[in-house]
């Protein structure tokens, strides 16, 4: 077949949509994500809504482990407090237990996380700590 300059979507729609993406377009779309990412000073914790959500916490570091409540989850991340310090920078697995009544399901389920310390801080004699989560699993028990 000839390329005449029109372009053929062979039935399929979706081709269609992705010719009509202009680098024009992207630069707009690239340019309005890096507005929202500089919005705040924790812009990994800090992009997506919080929600104060107090759930048991299991951590697990090279500091040791603890177990806490969270003080705030959001889709990226969580805020909690600890009596231990956990530098920024830190990897850190913890473990979210999510209550079956709340989920609908009918026993808890587990929700395994990997991450990062973005944001620590002291407050009222404990250490606040934020975590950006980069990986995640639920576990039902």
């Amino acid at each position: 077949m000839a390329n005449n300059g029109e372009s053929s979507n062979n039935g399929n729609p979706g081709a269609e949509l992705r010719n009509d993406a202009t680098p024009g377009s992207r630069e707009e779309i690239n340019a309005q994500l890096g507005k929202k990412s500089r919005r705040g000073r924790y812009p990994d914790m800090q992009s997506a809504p919080r929600f104060p959500i107090k759930l048991p916490i299991s951590v697990k570091s090279k500091s040791g482990a603890s177990a806490t409540e969270t003080q705030n989850i959001s889709a990226n991340g969580v805020l909690f407090q600890l009596d231990s310090e956990m530098p920024v920078g830190s990897l850190v697995d913890f473990t979210i237990s999510l209550p079956a009544d709340v989920v609908g399901a009918p026993a808890d389920v587990q929700l395994d996380c990997r991450g990062r310390v973005v944001r620590s801080f002291e407050e009222d004699g404990r250490r606040g700590v934020g975590v950006v989560i980069d990986e995640y699993r639920f576990e039902r028990h």
